[in-house]
């Protein structure tokens, strides 16, 4: 929950121009000046859908909600895979910075983002132990 309520803030202080000051109970938490609001380096997702959308466990709707991002929040992709078909669209994304995949359904992409297949197998060719059981 303060996740999100810091990510308000900082959209009300980008937006208008002024401080924001944050209070949940009686503590001050932040009170910061605008800060330039940057896009994650690409390839990243900008969420489009207004009531948010879920970051998943696994890619799938049966899958636990690990967290929710909000409308126009921007992530970082690592991968992606081919799963359950979500408003006509069956690539889900794997998130850079957390173990959690949204659906791409709800998302606009910036940059080119690697299917998990490629990603995995360059990482194992590239071990010393791969290396070495190669010959």
């Amino acid at each position: 929950m303060l996740k999100i309520l810091e990510r308000r803030a900082r959209r009300i202080a980008a937006g208008s121009g002024a401080a924001a000051v944050v209070v949940l109970g009686s503590p001050l938490l932040a009170a910061a000046a605008p800060a330039q609001v940057t896009a994650p380096v690409q390839p990243y997702a900008t969420v489009t859908s207004l009531s948010g959308l879920n970051e998943r466990q696994y890619p799938s709707t049966d899958s636990s909600v690990v967290n929710i991002l909000e409308y126009q929040d921007q992530v970082g992709l690592r991968c992606k895979v081919r799963a359950q078909t979500i408003a006509g669209n069956d690539v889900w994304y794997l998130l850079r910075d957390t173990q959690a995949w949204i659906s791409a359904g709800y998302v606009v992409r910036t940059g080119t983002v690697p299917y998990c297949k490629d990603i995995q197998v360059n990482r194992l060719t590239h071990t010393p132990q791969a290396t070495d059981a190669m010959g």
